[in-house]
């Protein structure tokens, strides 16, 4: 790897802090400028690059250590990058495997997560981590863009519905609606509270799909695209007026599938057509959504 000066033009005589310099780091593997198994320069290179002391830059190199990011870590030589495992190798849960891949997402400077789904239940939950990660001083992003599709409250959705015909009232749909939208403003919550604590620019939208997603799709940062299935299957949950007889999915504990630009040449065009359908059905046959 050659050595640049690159942050200490930009940072003048400012002093970088640990976080910052592995930030930049761990850029540099996630763009691909530092490979697996590329050694990094020793500890008095980095501290000649980012203008710092040595112990700056080993606190920096344990902050990549701890997130996974380094290998054959001795104080005799400068670790490596470490080997990534494929995510594809055993696909998980979706609440399991999801968590992680945004995780990775947050890393970058610039955030970018789209999402197709039924309800915001899953996307809400897993982003507690890279959220947590950030008030822990881990991460760091300068922007956070989030778009969201889902269903429209107008339509006569194909699932969840009653295992027999319902009256106006609908309570499957009632229960649906009140968790979509209760998801969804926590979702929001969570995320633009990240712009007073941390003056990340944080802006989340929703549109509402006129059709139930037989799919659930998660698209980072424009380099991966994660699909799991929703499966329909007949349960009942009980209510403050009663059982709720009915056909329902059960979201998180789908199995995730992801595939990755640049991993193969089908998983680039999976995941360039996944962005192209998600951006034509933002763009087009969908509409603002206000959650009530």
């Amino acid at each position: 790897m050659v050595v640049t000066q690159e942050n200490v033009a930009v940072n003048g005589s400012r002093k970088l802090s640990p976080q910052e310099i592995a930030d930049t780091l761990r850029e540099r593997i996630r763009t691909g400028d530092l490979k697996a198994g590329d050694r990094l320069p020793t500890q008095a290179e980095l501290a000649d690059e980012f203008g710092v002391e040595r112990g700056t830059v080993r606190q920096a190199l344990r902050v990549l250590q701890e997130d996974g990011l380094l290998s054959n870590v001795s104080k005799g030589s400068p670790p490596r990058i470490a080997e990534r495992v494929p995510v594809m190798d055993r696909p998980q849960p979706t609440m399991v495997g999801l968590a992680p891949r945004l995780t990775e997402a947050f890393a970058s400077p610039h955030v970018r997560v789209d999402a197709a789904c039924l309800t915001a239940e899953t996307l809400m939950l897993a982003l507690g981590e890279p959220v947590r990660f950030i008030h822990e001083g881990r991460m760091r992003p300068e922007s956070i863009d989030v778009r969201i599709l889902l269903p429209s409250r107008d339509i006569n959705l194909a699932f969840p519905v009653p295992v027999e015909a319902a009256d106006e009232e609908n309570p499957v749909h009632q229960r649906w609606l009140a968790q979509r939208n209760a998801q969804g403003h926590v979702l929001r919550h969570n995320l633009h509270s990240l712009r007073s604590s941390h003056g990340i620019d944080v802006n989340v939208r929703f549109r509402a799909l006129p059709f139930t997603p037989p799919v659930k799709l998660y698209l980072l940062n424009g380099v991966e695209a994660l699909i799991a299935y929703y499966t329909v299957a007949r349960r009942e949950e009980a209510t403050e007026t009663g059982t709720l007889d009915m056909y329902d999915v059960l979201g998180t504990e789908s199995l995730l599938f992801s595939f990755e630009r640049n991993a193969s040449e089908r998983d680039t065009s999976f995941v360039e057509q996944s962005q192209k359908w998600f951006d034509a059905l933002w763009e087009t046959i969908t509409t603002d959504l206000t959650l009530s």
